[in-house]
């Protein structure tokens, strides 16, 4: 069976330590991790306004994202913008990106511009981040607790402790996520 689909919105992508460990598990082929240019750009844009001398590395990290994923780039749903109504007209590029990659899921922080009603009828659902990371836990737990793994490994400059990865993670909100990282012996297998 196909692993499902998820649009990854720019607010769970703006943040290294999230973006790699979902980047990571559909890497792995626990999901397929999808995004347009515009949430591509998005996501970019903002961490660079945010923190410029950042920059250079975003770049990077953008152009490693497109060669470890080359399937993730969704395209042609700009026709079904006009169509589509959310509480933010904004975000309808990312509903769009999920029609169209016939995306089981968005993942987003804000599930409040992605109401239930106005995603039904795609049969599209929100989940945050953390709810998102949980459901892939429950089915593939020693997969998602590698993927975890391989990722604070990644992390060398400065390095970062398990304790400290678990850390960012609550600090992110995703504190189911650092419970199960933490219950299945994340911190002890450093």
């Amino acid at each position: 069976m196909m692993p499902k689909a998820a649009i990854l919105d720019a607010n769970v992508l703006y943040s290294a330590p999230l973006r790699d460990l979902h980047l990571q598990l559909a890497f792995a082929g626990l999901y397929q991790a999808r995004w347009s240019a515009e949430i591509d750009d998005e996501w970019k844009r903002n961490l660079i306004a945010a923190r410029p001398e950042l920059a250079d590395g975003v770049k990077r990290t953008q152009a490693a994202m497109h060669r470890a994923l080359p399937d993730a780039h969704v395209t042609g749903y700009e026709r079904l913008l006009a169509g589509l109504s959310l509480p933010d007209q904004g975000d309808r590029h990312v509903l769009a990106a999920a029609i169209e990659a016939c995306a089981d899921v968005i993942v987003t922080f804000n599930l409040r511009d992605f109401p239930p009603p106005a995603l039904s009828p795609y049969g599209l659902v929100a989940q945050h981040p953390d709810v998102f990371l949980q459901s892939l836990a429950a089915t593939a737990p020693a997969e998602v607790l590698a993927a975890a793994q391989e990722c604070l490994g990644r992390l060398t400059q400065p390095p970062i402790t398990p304790d400290g990865y678990l850390h960012a993670f609550r600090r992110l909100g995703l504190s189911q996520t650092a419970v199960f990282l933490e219950e299945n012996g994340f911190c002890r297998q450093q």
